[in-house]
């Protein structure tokens, strides 16, 4: 079958087994195919989209004979939204799995000697659990097979309120509920696009650059069990845009009683990331969540962990590796808000956190506040830049480094500013065990690496995070 001068090609493929970033991975006549949604034990029929000499990407065609460890997914838009592609695994073979990526990692991408490596800590809850939700509105809606099959006429093709499509970024799989967020925030969504539907309010059209609603933001408090909406769009142009963002103010702050704090803000840039400036908003403005006994309070655009359900343990568990002392500094880079650093302190003499985000910063400083921690001084800096902050040489040395570093892992500056300045520990945790194994390659040089204790924060997906601790080598 051809295309134009393309030609359309399929291989039948043996999945063997899961390797980095999600991908299921089958070997055929001296090559290696990376299929996406299969599982181990799969004989499937695949569309390869990108081949070169020994490896090949391909697109899961059809289940030709499931694997006695495939099961059903949950959602009903499982094949055609963007998340949760681990659906099809059970939880307990997702644990293994993710554990097994991590080894890997570090046998074939750090070729170095470790610890053990521990059993994973499970999420409490598989799903259900995100305390985050960015949906997005789109005028270019993707149909669904049971939409096109469907004798009733799809009256509203140019609007969307959902989550993207994988590899598309104009196309949104229109969605009246997601199962990783609570049940309570799913009747917003229908809610939310009916209105608009009758209103006529148009969705942001991603390739033209028009239309009104761009994402709806939903977060929420473990802590309170209450919720924070927010409503992103373009600048206001006429009437009944205005009254739409009345009625969402009016009718999200009286008639939902867990409801705490309803925004609207604008986004007049043709980025689709779901941030904007407040232009209006009900209620107390914040969210508050607690990680071991801290209470932190949480503005509309600032970051904290997705899975509050998991965080004690998560936290927890970074402390008890860390056996930090009474008498120690410690350096907390990537400290975000503040969620290793305040319950740090409350175990040493001093914690020094260093985040590039501004607003991050703010909020760390007064979530300090907020707990009477006195023991800690915060920094905005970029640790990512081709120089060493000058800053870093003018703090007290550490004794110990915690490090949450993107997933792009650390700068080789900073890394080797560390090899430079030998803390006598550093505490690496990372949601990326292969950057993660490459970057403890180098800190092997003066560095023993400890046990890696795998830590689920995202059930459904391929994503982990891993915790290790590299300790000075004796001279």
């Amino acid at each position: 079958m051809a295309r134009g001068n393309r030609r359309v090609e399929y291989v039948e493929l043996e999945i063997e087994s899961i390797g980095s970033e999600g991908m299921s991975v089958a070997k055929k006549d001296g090559m290696v195919y990376f299929v996406k949604r299969a599982v181990p034990g799969d004989t499937i029929k695949a569309k390869i989209i990108k081949k070169k000499k020994n490896y090949a990407e391909a697109l899961l065609n059809e289940v030709l004979i499931p694997s006695k460890d495939r099961i059903e997914p949950k959602c009903k838009y499982y094949d055609y939204c963007g998340g949760c592609s681990w659906q099809v695994i059970s939880y307990e073979d997702q644990l293994g799995w993710k554990t097994k990526n991590v080894q890997e990692a570090f046998d074939h991408i750090g070729k170095i000697e470790y610890g053990k490596v521990l059993a994973p800590i499970p999420s409490p809850r598989e799903y259900h659990f995100r305390n985050k939700m960015e949906f997005t509105f789109g005028a270019s809606r993707w149909m669904l097979p049971w939409e096109i099959d469907s004798d009733s006429d799809i009256g509203n093709k140019d609007f969307a309120l959902g989550l993207h499509v994988p590899g598309r970024f104009d196309k949104i799989v229109d969605l009246s509920n997601c199962l990783i967020q609570t049940d309570y925030a799913n009747q917003w969504l229908d809610i939310l696009r009916d209105k608009a539907l009758e209103d006529g309010i148009t969705a942001y059209h991603a390739r033209a650059h028009k239309g009104f609603l761009k994402n709806f933001v939903v977060r929420y408090s473990k802590l309170h069990d209450n919720y924070m909406v927010m409503l992103i769009t373009d600048e206001v142009f006429n009437e009944a845009e205005d009254d739409y963002i009345d009625w969402f103010l009016n009718h999200f702050e009286s008639e939902f009683d867990k409801v705490s704090t309803v925004i609207h803000a604008v986004n007049s840039r043709v980025t689709p990331t779901a941030y904007g400036k407040i232009k209006d908003f009900r209620g107390v403005g914040y969210l508050e969540e607690e990680i071991l006994g801290i209470k932190y309070k949480i503005s509309p655009f600032s970051f904290f962990q997705t899975n509050p359900f998991q965080l004690d343990g998560f936290i927890g568990r970074i402390l008890e590796m860390a056996d930090i002392k009474e008498d120690e500094t410690i350096w907390d880079l990537y400290c975000g808000t503040g969620s290793i650093t305040l319950p740090a302190a409350k175990k040493c003499k001093k914690v020094i956190g260093i985040e590039l985000i501004d607003s991050a910063i703010s909020d760390a400083k007064k979530n300090a506040k907020l707990n009477g921690i006195e023991n800690v001084e915060y920094f905005c800096e970029d640790l990512h830049k081709k120089e060493i902050p000058d800053l870093l040489n003018t703090l007290d040395p550490p004794d110990t480094i915690i490090i949450d570093p993107p997933r792009a892992g650390m700068h080789k500056y900073l890394l080797n500013h560390i090899l430079e300045i030998e803390p006598e520990k550093l505490v690496y945790v990372s949601c990326n065990p292969a950057t993660q194994a490459r970057d403890c390659q180098l800190l092997a040089e003066k560095y023993d690496i400890g046990d890696l204790q795998p830590v689920d924060l995202f059930p459904q997906t391929h994503h982990i995070e891993n915790i290790t601790v590299c300790t000075k080598k004796k001279s």
